[in-house]
């Protein structure tokens, strides 16, 4: 598929600036988001805070946003998307300032749920989008969320060279942090809306499928796609929300090759996303989504068992390579469901975050009695069940290309 074929999908000069504009945003929303992860290290030691209350509070991130991937997408049915957004999006700049200036250590409940409230609007509204725009292409979805991991990638680098002499000096990455909340309310507030006529075509699809906003619960697709996301998520936010922790905290890495550990990281996430857009143009998506899924297992065993630096870069960047495209390509799955059903993408988006509120919590419970290490270990589970998810998606979607075959014969 060709650049050109590419913009075909986008048949005005308003829907390539919703694309253009939404994925500015999402670059941010990776900046925002993923901080919580480099930030947490200095936050724990600044405020002497334990594992148990650390998991939480990377939970509550995730709360926030599974609550926020929900709700924004059933407020933006009656008071309009962009209206949605803003509302939630505003939440980034607030809950930085309440890190800042918070003088208990409670007040960092309300805010690390306040920015899982942004990115999961942020997330709900970027991905209800870019499928709306160009639904089941998997390419446009991996390039949205490499734009995330651009932003992702660049706050560890920031974070280690701000604080390489000082590391109180971390408070001014969270001034750096309100700053990038409001140029990302901007960007919302300057993009075009298009709600009132995505609702009309949406409940005409709705009107005219028979099933109404629920029927996506008769679909089979609908539970494989959300399970696959839900163990993912599990891993994923595992392993980025404890990553830093778990090299400072067992002595294998120092703190600032930690940070720079984060980086690689998303590097690779960014070049594994990049690569799986342009491979989903020659590549059946599901076997695309199988290779990802084994060298996800395979490269999260490589890292565990690494004891020196060199092995753990390796399975850093093998990780974060093979772990880039499945959340994207397996969102891309869904977009029939997103654009039968206005409720789908909520649904879907609500129930897998569940397993990124989850599993820091069961990560930090078992480093409090057993240590950071055996917490990092209890990902091996999910990460073999995401795998036979992934399997299970590929049956599913064989069988069903080939009864399409036989009934167009």
């Amino acid at each position: 598929m060709k650049g050109n074929e590419k913009m075909g999908y986008l048949k005005t000069v308003e829907e390539k600036k919703q694309l253009c504009f939404t994925f500015l945003a999402f670059m941010l929303n990776g900046v925002l988001a993923l901080s919580i992860g480099s930030l947490l290290p200095f936050i724990r030691e600044y405020r002497g805070l334990n594992y148990v209350f650390a998991g939480m509070l990377v939970s509550l991130h995730s709360v926030g946003n599974l609550f926020s991937g929900f709700a924004a997408g059933a407020l933006s049915v009656f008071w309009g998307r962009k209206r949605s957004i803003l509302l939630f999006n505003a939440c980034y700049a607030l809950a930085y300032l309440m890190i800042l200036y918070g003088n208990n250590d409670l007040i960092l409940v309300p805010a690390f749920f306040m920015t899982g409230l942004a990115r999961g609007a942020s997330s709900n509204f970027a991905n209800y989008t870019v499928n709306s725009l160009a639904p089941g292409k998997a390419g446009f979805l991996n390039a949205l969320h490499a734009m995330f991991s651009i932003g992702a990638f660049l706050f560890p680098i920031f974070l280690t060279v701000l604080t390489r002499t000082n590391a109180d000096r971390w408070v001014y990455a969270c001034y750096f942090m309100v700053a990038m909340g409001i140029l990302s309310w901007i960007l919302y507030f300057l993009l075009p809306d298009a709600g009132s006529s995505e609702g009309s075509r949406t409940k005409e699809k709705e009107s005219s499928s028979g099933g109404g906003k629920f029927g996506f619960f008769r679909e089979p697709l609908f539970y494989i796609c959300t399970f696959t996301l839900f163990f993912y998520l599990c891993a994923e936010q595992g392993v980025i929300g404890w990553l830093i922790t778990y090299f400072e905290d067992t002595g294998l890495l120092s703190a600032s090759l930690s940070q720079l550990m984060a980086s690689v990281l998303w590097i690779m996430i960014l070049g594994g996303r990049l690569t799986a857009a342009k491979a989903a143009e020659k590549v059946r998506k599901e076997r695309l989504l199988l290779v990802m899924g084994i060298g996800f297992v395979f490269f999260f065993f490589w890292l565990l068992f690494s004891r020196t630096t060199v092995p753990i870069v390796v399975g850093i960047m093998g990780f974060g390579y093979s772990m880039a495209g499945i959340y994207p390509t397996t969102v891309s799955f869904c977009g029939s469901l997103i654009r039968k059903y206005s409720m789908a993408w909520s649904f879907i988006l609500t129930l897998a975050s569940l397993g990124s509120i989850l599993m820091p919590v069961i990560i930090g419970k078992i480093a409090e009695s057993a240590g950071i290490a055996s917490g990092m270990s209890s990902i091996v589970i999910v990460v073999m069940i995401d795998l036979f998810l992934i399997m299970a998606l590929n049956f599913y979607i064989k069988r069903e290309r080939l009864q399409e075959t036989e009934y167009s014969r």
